[in-house]
């Protein structure tokens, strides 16, 4: 048994110290929120579209990550858009808060094959902290180390870039995130410099020839950390029906795995989501697939939001390929 603790508590110090600046990337960019992804989604679409997750990973341990976050895009003209989202992160007695500006700009190369080309920045603000008012002194360690004054607290700021093309139903974007290095002078030996990470989601919508109103949408989602070289993917399948007002639900499931470990997926779970007038409702559980399993009930993610301010474009860059974006 005590192995199996300090290995849990292992689990968790280890993601921690690799959460900084990298957060996880989970299902919410699969609650029809592809701006999660990517900077290059801000404005496509006919509303202002804010989407808040909550999530509470591995329920069940102590101390487990939990993750509040917010997410806002709005076409300005008709070819451009902007966004904004904010993070709280809490996992154990480590504290992350971010806040993220984007911009992203659509082309059109293409009218007749609708090809269409968007680029996308962002500017990121986080700040990263260790909560040692809640250190206690335990058997092992009689006395809390004396030269523990502070928070440990620092602040960076970094950029994200991407790119999304289109080609009808198909889209595939690329993304570079952190592009410079952070200011690791007080957690040397214990944070990475190097954040950079690449991510790839591409996907295809397929619209029911019998039936127009309903869409299947198979994606891929990859992430490369360029510091370690690990990386993971995730494969996702969403079923969405639309009736004669423009609303739908959908369900799905994802599949993630790390890219040497195949047949041993790290998170497995169902999802599901529906769209009701102005209001968004979506929830996601994972399913931890490791030897935390039998001490946590898996993750769960619940997802609300509001479209407003519709307003069409004159230029078709900006309508996505599902139904979903212009409904």
């Amino acid at each position: 048994m005590k192995k199996i603790t300090l290995y849990i508590f292992f689990m968790i110090v280890s993601y921690s110290y690799s959460q900084e600046l990298n957060l996880p990337v989970f299902t919410q960019y699969l609650a029809d929120n592809d701006f999660v992804i990517s900077p290059t989604y801000a404005g496509i679409g006919d509303n202002l579209k804010i989407r808040a997750n909550g999530l509470t990973q591995w329920v069940g341990i102590k101390n487990a990550p939990d993750n509040q976050s917010i997410y806002a895009d709005i076409r300005i003209g008709n070819r451009s858009g902007i966004g904004v989202s904010a993070y709280n992160d809490k996992n154990g007695n480590t504290r992350q808060k971010g806040v993220k500006f984007s911009f992203a700009h659509h082309l059109t190369l293409d009218y007749k094959t609708k090809q269409y080309l968007s680029l996308g920045i962002s500017y990121n603000i986080n700040s990263f902290r260790i909560d040692i008012e809640n250190f206690n002194t335990t058997y092992d360690i009689p006395i809390i180390d004396p030269s523990i004054t502070d928070d440990r607290s620092i602040s960076n700021d970094n950029f994200d870039a991407g790119i999304l093309y289109r080609y009808g139903p198909f889209y595939a974007s690329l993304n570079a995130n952190n592009l410079i290095s952070k200011d690791t002078e007080d957690f040397v030996g214990l944070e990475p410099g190097k954040l950079l990470n690449y991510q790839l989601y591409t996907g295809y919508v397929i619209q029911n020839k019998r039936n127009k109103d309903v869409e299947f949408e198979p994606s891929v989602f990859f992430q490369l950390f360029d510091s370690d070289k690990r990386s993971s993917t995730d494969i996702n399948f969403k079923y969405r029906k639309f009736n004669r007002k423009g609303d739908y639900y959908w369900i799905g499931a994802s599949y993630r795995f790390l890219n040497d470990q195949f047949f041993q997926p790290l998170n497995i779970g169902p999802m599901a989501g529906t769209q009701w007038s102005n209001l968004y409702f979506a929830y996601s559980y994972q399913l931890t697939i490791n030897d935390l399993s039998g001490f946590n009930s898996g993750t769960h993610m619940i997802t609300i939001g509001l479209d407003l301010l519709k307003g069409v474009s004159n230029c078709a860059c900006t309508r996505g390929t599902s139904q979903s974006y212009y409904r």
